[in-house]
């Protein structure tokens, strides 16, 4: 289970056939729907392979899919609030330049003027971007935009970003 992707989460059934309503958190539902036969659900801590019989975009970020053996709405229901993961492999191919968020977490964060900031805890998403929230020792946790303006350098081979805070930013 170390090299599962998470691509979204369930947040409600749709229809009364067993479809789920899925928030998304892949910006490429298209090519899972084509190469990803296998899907995985994570209830609380446990992990149960599906077979994905069907998946397609709905709305911007609100995916529909059909798991098989998820045949009605109380099946689908029970499914709420579940992670939906797929192999690394059934991912899209990253093209140069390009990262999965999830490798950020745990990279050392510094300022150009080579200053300790503290440790990426989390990458949140929203309809704005990404923000990295960055743990601080002995400080409250920061937040700062990946956006060019805040990020000088990110260098996952030697995990570390380097920011450009502006006044205010980290206090």
């Amino acid at each position: 289970m170390d090299d599962l992707l998470l691509i979204g989460l369930v947040t409600a059934p749709f229809g009364v056939r067993g479809l789920l309503k899925v928030k998304a958190f892949t910006d490429r539902p298209d090519h899972i729907a084509r190469h990803a036969r296998t899907i995985y659900l994570k209830v609380e801590t446990q992990f149960a392979p599906y077979q994905l019989g069907q998946l397609y975009e709905h709305k911007p970020g609100i995916l529909v899919m059909a798991l098989r053996g998820v045949q009605d709405r109380d099946q689908a229901d029970a499914l709420r609030g579940a992670e939906i993961y797929v192999h690394s492999a059934d991912a899209a191919p990253l093209e140069e330049g390009e990262y999965f968020l999830h490798q950020l977490v745990g990279l050392n964060v510094t300022t150009v003027d080579g200053e300790q900031v503290g440790t990426v805890r989390e990458v949140l998403s929203s309809g704005a971007g990404e923000t990295l929230l960055i743990t601080r020792p002995g400080q409250p946790d920061a937040m700062v935009p990946m956006v060019r303006a805040f990020i000088a350098n990110l260098d996952l081979a030697g995990q570390q970003v380097v920011i450009r805070p502006i006044e205010g930013l980290l206090a």
